[in-house]
């Protein structure tokens, strides 16, 4: 079996992570808009570039990356509100958003081409 690219298992640990910051965001915090809307977008990144990997043009290839990109980029803007607010401070946020960043830098170069 064909081992994943990078930006698959990248995205894929950015997901797995997601999820568990949002489940701690709602059992301890007992916060659930914001990490709902963290693990809608956290999570699409990673299914939208799996869906664009299975992509039989270029043009849905990068319209299934592109929008990963703003999906990262709406996670990145969960993940500071949380982070600036105050609403948790755990180490494992200032991760992801640094994760988000690379995955995002990623992204771009894949775009660019």
């Amino acid at each position: 079996m064909k081992e994943n690219n990078i930006i698959q298992q990248k995205s894929f640990r950015f997901g797995v992570d997601v999820i568990g910051v949002c489940k701690e965001l709602k059992d301890k915090m007992k916060e659930t808009v914001i990490s709902n809307q963290l693990l809608r977008a956290g999570t699409s990144v990673g299914a939208n570039i799996e869906e664009g990997l299975g992509c039989k043009s270029k043009k849905d290839f990068y319209f299934r990356l592109t929008i990963s990109d703003k999906e990262a980029r709406e996670s990145n803007y969960w993940f500071n509100l949380v982070k600036d607010s105050g609403l948790c401070q755990h180490e494992k946020i200032v991760t992801l958003i640094m994760d988000c960043d690379e995955i995002l830098r990623i992204l771009g170069s894949i775009l660019k081409h």
